[in-house]
């Protein structure tokens, strides 16, 4: 996988990540929209030739192109705390974690928004619900933008399928920017 990486640090330090472990910034560790959480990843840096390991447990980034989210600790090791961001080149070390006959299934979503009000989210989730239900609307205390509602459509069995519905959405205008997630 080859995409941008950023990192985050304060304020999220010592609140629970999507796994529900406590978020450290000074672990290796990173977020990631799909992968299941314990994937170990090896993260090289495509401009600067720096690598580190990451395991994740956390779910993010939310911002277009952007496919993983680093610890403070792992972006500080990559020398990307400075410029914020870096062109990377993502290598799986445990696919057995990921694709082994013993692996979690996945379930995934498409979150199609997140709201600091929630009658823009119970909209959205009523345009959308008859024609691609269910759709959830999940709290989340953010440090930077305190309770935000995040709308996210469907519980798939697997990320193509979750492909799918977020081209749908968009196909049927109901949605400008999505982001496949893992739900566990």
């Amino acid at each position: 996988m080859h995409g941008v990486a950023s990192w985050y640090g304060n304020p999220y330090n010592g609140r629970p990540t999507a796994s529900g472990e406590i978020y450290n910034m000074y672990a290796m560790t990173a977020a990631h929209r799909t992968l299941p959480f314990g994937t170990m990843v090896r993260v090289h840096d495509l401009d600067n030739g720096r690598t580190v390991v990451v395991r994740i447990n956390d779910r993010g980034p939310f911002v277009g192109g952007r496919i993983i989210d680093l610890s403070y600790a792992a972006a500080e090791t990559m020398g990307m705390v400075g410029p914020g961001t870096a062109h990377v080149e993502l290598e799986i070390l445990n696919p057995a974690v990921v694709y082994g006959p013993t692996a979690v299934p996945g379930v995934y979503s498409v979150q199609v928004g997140a709201f600091t009000n929630e009658d823009n989210a119970e909209r959205v989730k009523a345009n959308i619900e008859p024609h691609f239900g269910p759709v959830l609307i999940q709290v989340y205390n953010s440090p930077e933008r305190g309770i935000v509602y995040r709308v996210r459509v469907g519980q798939l069995t697997s990320q193509g399928t979750a492909s799918d519905l977020a081209a749908d959405l968009k196909q049927a205008n109901l949605a400008t920017e999505t982001y496949v997630v893992r739900l566990n």
